[in-house]
């Protein structure tokens, strides 16, 4: 009986005295939103090949594989990115995505059109998740959970679950997840939960951080026949 009582003794000690799983995970996550912080302010550039997987799950299953280059840039408070579609499901789909200043454009070379979206810089703290973005940018849009190290193609992330705090953003994007290394500032992987079946896999290769752009990263080619669509 005295033995019971000193391990249960014991026990209650050791549980007063180590932390609990979830103040590790708080203090894990306040050190990855602090690296972000630092990797943020010397942030300038990235280039990366792409893969986005569109996946449908219900009501029939299907895959969408687009690849291509994306680069992203960031001076002061501005920021740019443009992502460079080169395949549609392994054929050729040129297709360039571009934000700058607040405007979003698609431009599609095969049918000459670009679709320009001018109120889109509500979404800019969206486009630049896991590129550029601090510790705070994080923190400001999101509820945040870590959910622990991993890694992948041989670099260490950690795994962060992102939940929007704007419930009109939540209702279309229930959850991210992205796998960021922090010391960089970039995101190896995210998944973007859309709900209903619907999921966007993004994955980045071959990144490089802070090295010169395409004078044409985030511009494109049109001509006199280019035809243009305002939303």
């Amino acid at each position: 009986m005295f033995l019971r009582r000193k391990l249960m003794v014991g026990a209650a000690l050791v549980c007063l005295v180590m932390p609990s799983r979830a103040v590790l995970a708080a203090d894990d996550l306040q050190k990855v939103l602090n690296q972000l912080d630092t990797a943020a302010a010397n942030f300038h550039t990235t280039t990366a090949e792409f893969e986005f997987d569109s996946i449908q799950t219900d009501p029939i299953p299907d895959t969408d594989v687009q690849k291509g280059t994306v680069y992203y840039e960031r001076k002061g408070t501005s920021f740019s990115m443009a992502a460079h579609i080169d395949e549609v499901n392994g054929r050729p789909a040129p297709k360039v995505y571009s934000y700058s200043g607040g405007h979003l454009q698609l431009f599609e070379p095969m049918i000459d059109q670009v679709t320009r979206i001018n109120k889109a810089s509500a979404y800019e703290g969206y486009l630049m998740l896991g590129f550029g973005a601090s510790g705070k940018d994080l923190a400001g849009k999101w509820n945040i959970k870590y959910a622990g190290p991993e890694t992948l193609g041989g670099v260490k992330t950690d795994k962060l679950e992102l939940v929007a705090k704007d419930p009109t953003v939540r209702r279309n994007l229930p959850k991210v997840t992205i796998w960021v290394d922090p010391t960089r500032g970039v995101s190896l992987k995210q998944v973007f939960d859309e709900g209903q079946g619907q999921s966007r896999v993004c994955t980045y290769t071959n990144i490089k951080v802070n090295l010169p752009l395409p004078a044409d990263a985030f511009t494109f080619k049109t001509d006199s026949k280019t035809q243009y669509v305002d939303h």
